[in-house]
């Protein structure tokens, strides 16, 4: 059977760190939107031009352009087994379009759709976000409070310089969680009515939230 798994979280829950982890060692595709939108652009599909268009001018993707790419992107043959939607959807809207897409993408075979739901304190999440460095060069994520760095600001891996995102600052993180909050949250009860959620604790240690989330997905 199809596995489909799809991420919801706050900002700095983990989501995307957990999602690489589980994509490596269960063969499903790491699909996210931000991915999604640089192929179709680099690809010059025809959504992904009119994409880069509003890129271009720093505007936000309309969804419905967004919705396309995804559709696109799921019903190619590396998802075909399944795969991990990371980003998408972040309202109850977007929950519908991707129910049609889904609908569209299953309809010849069978598909188990599970939203993995990290369950966190919002406190936990301003500090991750306040004490969170990242590696301009090879992307890796740190806290430098929780974390211990073989060389104090720099990447363990490739030895560059850590940076600090200008909006990884506490007044930032609350406007992000009201927005959150405020759009995104109402899918927990959407799926949870619909028997399609499961909670997991992402308050742990990254190995300690990625064995929650074996434990949820099996």
């Amino acid at each position: 059977m199809k596995k489909e798994l799809i991420m919801v979280g706050p900002p700095a829950s983990g989501k995307g760190t957990q999602t690489k982890k589980l994509a490596e060692i269960s063969g499903l595709k790491h699909v996210d939107t931000g991915s999604m939108l640089r192929e179709a652009v680099a690809a010059e599909t025809e959504a992904g031009k009119i994409a880069k268009g509003y890129m271009d001018k720093g505007q936000l993707v309309p969804v419905e352009i967004v919705a396309r790419i995804i559709k696109e992107r799921l019903a190619k043959d590396d998802c075909k087994n399944g795969f991990i939607l990371d980003g998408f959807p972040r309202s109850l809207e977007q929950a519908e379009i991707l129910d049609s897409i889904l609908a569209e993408i299953d309809k010849d075979g069978d598909a188990d759709l599970k939203v993995v739901y990290f369950e966190i304190p919002v406190d936990n999440l301003i500090e991750r976000i306040v004490y969170r460095r990242s590696c301009p060069d090879c992307g890796a994520i740190y806290n430098v409070k929780t974390m211990t760095l073989k060389k104090e600001g720099c990447c363990d891996k490739c030895g560059a310089k850590l940076v600090q995102r200008a909006d990884d600052n506490e007044e930032t993180a609350k406007s992000r969680f009201n927005t959150y909050f405020e759009q995104t949250a109402p899918l927990i009860d959407l799926y949870d009515k619909r028997g399609k959620l499961v909670r997991i604790n992402a308050a742990g240690t990254i190995d300690e939230v990625f064995e929650n989330l074996k434990a949820v997905i099996k």
